[in-house]
């Protein structure tokens, strides 16, 4: 087992690594040999040198980007992100190691293709490569070997967790818990706590984890000293967990560790400014292309199906709650209850064309003005009317958190299935999670999945869209 886990592991990292030099080679001499040898005169001069370079560009941004589709647990979008910067890097790097070498006529065309064929064919590969990983896991192949101590709740939400999904490669050997009374009530009872160090070392495990309260902290130090010893990874799941169900990020204030109820990488500067980037860059595209022509055509059909004016403002709680007046295509006939009574299935106050630009989306691309003065972002969670934000901001405890990031014309909610009338509590509570979980999760590739499917549910239609 310890072959197939530890050895077999870095096996793996040592295959993708190879993987991705194959492909990176082959990606650069199919645009090598596929462009006009114009294009290619001083690569051919220097075809040695360059290869040299690029593989060492490889390895040297591997140094701040590693591999990381073998480890337990990493979703497709992270896999797809990584590959994105790993690949970026590499293109700066080698770019630059050819300005040195004098090849200037080849930072064109050559490397723009290069770069992005490259991005294409390692972002394929490494999602390949996650898949077949968990795949493999699945089979039972290897498998780290880890015992849970404490069979409490979080030790058997763990258990549950580490089980249902084999393809994070966990095999769980058992429990152990000085409550002896467990015994053949719960899977795989091994023995008391004073009891895990001789079975590890016997078994060969490769990990424990710790789900004992912290009042039994004399216990906890003396298995993590043991595991240290015989270098075994050890891990505390905290007390706490039981009812604070967050993605909690550990800092350092000098010597003492902090605990943060959750991570948002939108507080970082740099992620802030790249979202404003694509917001402002997306939003200018699609108010001087498409706003015009639906505007023209749109606002004649609106005038045509009842009077009123074109656009429909509304007030709605936004960043840090702060109120702003959100703009869409109007889909009712003017009615005294728009600012308290969310739209139905069958509402009457609907026009006939209202129902189409809503099931099409087409209602929410004025919006995009929102976006464009700062008041919107392209994805993000819905804004909702004011009197929306004092109901449920009394009967959801994380109804506020929402608001820590500015309001999106699409959302992850929205293309999870919670979009449209929320009619009960439990569905807008649905929502708030999938808002909340937006926040800690943020990527931008997140934001291009959540645009994608946005425009893809466009054309085939929405159930929920009224």
């Amino acid at each position: 087992m310890e072959f197939n886990y530890k050895r077999g592991n870095l096996l793996l990292q040592w295959m993708v690594g190879i993987g991705d030099l194959v492909v990176l080679n082959l990606v650069f001499l199919f645009i090598y040999e596929g462009m006009n040898p114009f294009y290619t005169g001083a690569i051919r001069a220097n075809l040695r040198e360059v290869f040299l370079l690029l593989n060492f560009c490889y390895f040297f941004a591997l140094y701040f980007i590693p591999i990381r589709v073998h480890d337990s647990v990493v979703f497709i979008d992270r896999i797809m992100q990584r590959s994105v910067l790993l690949v970026s890097l590499i293109s700066f790097l080698f770019a630059t190691c050819l300005i040195f070498l004098n090849i200037g006529d080849v930072l064109g065309t050559f490397l723009v293709l290069f770069y992005a064929c490259t991005i294409v064919a390692f972002v394929l590969w490494r999602v390949l490569v996650r898949v077949a990983v968990k795949m493999y896991r699945r089979h039972g192949h290897g498998l780290k070997r880890v015992v849970i101590v404490g069979a409490g709740k979080n030790g058997m939400e763990l258990y549950r967790l580490m089980k249902e999904e084999l393809g994070y490669g966990f095999f769980v050997a058992g429990f152990f818990d000085d409550n002896e009374d467990l015994k053949g009530v719960i899977p795989f009872y091994l023995g008391k706590t004073d009891e895990v160090n001789d079975y590890v070392v016997a078994n060969d495990i490769d990990e424990i984890y710790c789900t004992l309260p912290g009042t039994q902290d004399e216990k906890i130090l003396s298995m993590l000293n043991f595991a240290e010893k015989k270098m075994i990874r050890f891990y505390i799941v905290p007390e706490f967990y039981r009812n604070v169900k967050k993605s909690l990020v550990m800092e350092m204030m000098e010597s003492i560790p902090v605990l943060s109820v959750r991570k948002e990488p939108l507080q970082a500067a740099y992620n802030r400014a790249l979202k404003r980037t694509f917001d402002l860059v997306f939003s200018i595209v699609v108010l001087v292309t498409v706003f015009p022509v639906l505007y023209l055509v749109l606002g004649i059909l609106i005038k045509l199906s009842s009077p009123g004016p074109i656009l429909f403002k509304q007030k709605r709680t936004g960043w840090y709650g702060r109120e702003f007046y959100c703009y869409k295509f109007r889909s009712m006939r003017v009615n005294e209850t728009a600012d308290t009574q969310q739209a139905g299935r069958d509402d009457p106050r609907k026009t006939r064309l209202g129902n189409f630009l809503r099931r099409s989306n087409l209602d929410e691309f004025p919006q995009f003005i929102n976006v464009l003065v700062g008041d919107m972002s392209v994805v993000g969670p819905r804004p909702h009317m004011l009197k929306h934000t004092e109901q449920y901001s009394a009967l959801i405890d994380k109804y506020m958190v929402r608001h820590l990031v500015k309001p999106g014309v699409t959302g992850w909610a929205q293309v999870t299935g919670f979009r449209g009338e929320t009619r009960t509590l439990e569905q807008m509570e649905g929502r708030i999670k999938r808002d909340v979980w937006y926040i800690e999760n943020w990527s931008f590739f997140l934001d291009l999945k959540i645009i994608a499917v946005t425009l893809l549910n466009m054309f085939k239609g929405e159930k929920n869209a009224y």
